[in-house]
C-alpha cells in the first residue's frame, strides 16, 4: 500500500473522529457521558471481535508477553472517548477537533523526534515544526472564536 493511500486511510480516521464525539454525545443525553463512552466502546469492542473472528491473522495468546503500557492504549482511547462526549456539547466540534489537533500533533512531533515507545524516529526539521505551529494556529484561530 502506498503513502498516498495510508494518508487517505488516516484522512478517513480523521473524518471517523470528527463524527464520533458528536454522535456519542447525542446518546450521552439520552444516557449519560459514562454509560455512552460505555456504550460507545462495547459497540467497538463487539465489531472488533467480529473482524477478529472472520479477518483476523495475528494470535491473541501474544498478549501474556505484553508489558502494562502496551495494554493502556484501550484506557487512553476511553477517556479519549469520554473527554470528548462530555466536552464537544459545551464547545462544539470544531473548536474540540481544533484542540485535540494541538495536542496530537505536538505529542506526536516529540514521539517521532525521540522515537518514543519503539516508534520510527524522524528527526525534528523546520518544515515539520513550521507546519505543526501553523495547523496549531489554525486550531487555535477556530477555538478563539469560541472561547471569547
Amino acid at each position: 500500500m502506498n503513502n498516498y493511500m495510508l494518508y487517505l486511510l488516516m484522512l478517513c480516521g480523521g473524518i471517523a473522529v470528527a463524527v464520533q464525539p458528536t454522535i456519542n454525545a447525542r446518546l450521552a443525553r439520552l444516557i449519560g457521558v459514562l454509560e455512552s463512552s460505555c456504550i460507545s466502546f462495547a459497540v467497538g469492542t463487539l465489531a472488533l471481535f467480529m473482524a477478529v473472528l472472520l479477518a483476523g491473522r495475528g494470535n491473541m495468546r501474544g498478549i501474556a508477553g505484553a508489558s502494562w503500557w502496551e495494554l493502556s492504549g484501550g484506557l487512553l482511547g476511553a477517556l479519549f472517548v469520554t473527554m470528548t462526549i462530555f466536552v464537544v456539547p459545551r464547545i462544539g466540534t470544531a473548536a474540540a477537533m481544533a484542540a485535540i489537533i494541538a495536542g496530537q500533533l505536538a505529542t506526536g512531533l516529540l514521539m517521532d523526534h525521540f522515537g518514543l515507545l519503539g516508534g520510527r524516529h524522524i528527526p525534528l526539521d523546520s518544515s515539520r515544526v513550521i507546519g505543526v505551529v501553523l495547523l496549531m494556529a489554525g486550531g487555535w484561530l477556530v477555538f478563539r472564536r469560541v472561547a471569547s
